[in-house]
């Protein structure tokens, strides 16, 4: 999945001091700061024009970063891994397994009939039928990626508490760019196009926020479809990543992590040890 980047970063995050106690855990225990690497790209397993539109995904890889690593999980980094709803697009392993098929039946089968269904699912979408469902599988409106927030979606540990991360914009400039169409017309390449523009000029700089479980019904650890409602427990931000202008892509760059690196829930500490059915399912789906 998400085979398509649109942009790759290399920035820093910044972890204040001062943290609640309940918040300043795993790598966000000890202020500092932390080179990182960002690749936002689009869902599909196989590389699409643009307007066969789909859930964006941002992953996040922190270097240096120490504590007990996870089994199987070597080097110094730590992974978030994120896409811009703040539900999974299943409660569990079986109907992730179920879109897993899915997407293998219909990756590298031609991108005509994939733009007829997007521009129906978009039309869908347009009428009111904002389901999840219907974005994933083509029907996301056709607008900038780097206006999203995005989510984990699944829980992990945190430290000694448990915790959903999501990433937001933290500039007025990205705020702006929060559902501005882009027009895709002719440009196959049209949104990685405009996250080139505005991040050469602007950069970029979003909140890592932590949303802690607090209530077992409301915030079910199993059921990954299921949003974890802010009255229950805030977003809050625990950290700044911040990226300077810079070319926001290039053959070389998508050579160098594309192929060079991969991004994984479970490249990481046991702090941040992903929790429940789903993200059980995705140690082997990442491989």
């Amino acid at each position: 999945v998400h085979a398509k980047s649109h942009a790759i970063l290399q920035g820093e995050m910044e972890i204040p001091a001062g943290l609640p106690p309940e918040y300043a855990q795993g790598i966000f225990a000890r202020p500092g700061r932390h080179e990182v690497i960002l690749r936002l790209s689009t869902n599909p397993g196989d590389v699409l024009d643009d307007d066969i539109s789909s859930p964006r995904g941002m992953a996040i890889k922190v270097l240096g970063v120490k504590g007990e690593r996870l089994e199987g999980s070597e080097g110094s980094t730590q992974d978030f891994v994120m896409v811009n709803a703040p539900a999974f697009a299943a409660p569990g392993p079986a109907e992730f397994a179920g879109n897993l098929d899915l997407l293998a039946a219909t990756t590298d089968t031609g991108q005509g009939w994939k733009k007829a269904l997007s521009a129906a699912l978009r039309g869908a979408a347009a009428l009111g039928l904002e389901h999840l469902a219907v974005k994933t599988l083509g029907g996301h409106p056709l607008t900038h990626p780097l206006g999203e927030t995005f989510h984990t979606t699944t829980p992990f540990r945190h430290g000694g508490h448990v915790a959903k991360y999501s990433l937001a914009p933290a500039t007025d400039a990205l705020r702006a760019l929060k559902d501005q169409p882009v027009d895709l017309a002719g440009r196959p390449n049209g949104l990685r196009e405009a996250a080139i523009a505005f991040l050469a000029e602007h950069g970029g700089e979003w909140e890592f926020r932590a949303q802690l479980w607090r209530d077992a019904e409301a915030m079910p650890i199993e059921d990954a479809s299921v949003e974890w409602p802010e009255a229950a427990s805030p977003h809050v931000a625990i950290a700044r990543i911040r990226v300077w202008p810079q070319p926001a892509w290039s053959e070389a760059r998508a050579r160098q992590v594309d192929d060079g690196l991969s991004f994984s829930p479970w490249h990481g500490i046991e702090d941040h040890r992903p929790l429940g059915a789903v993200n059980r399912a995705r140690r082997h789906a990442y491989g």
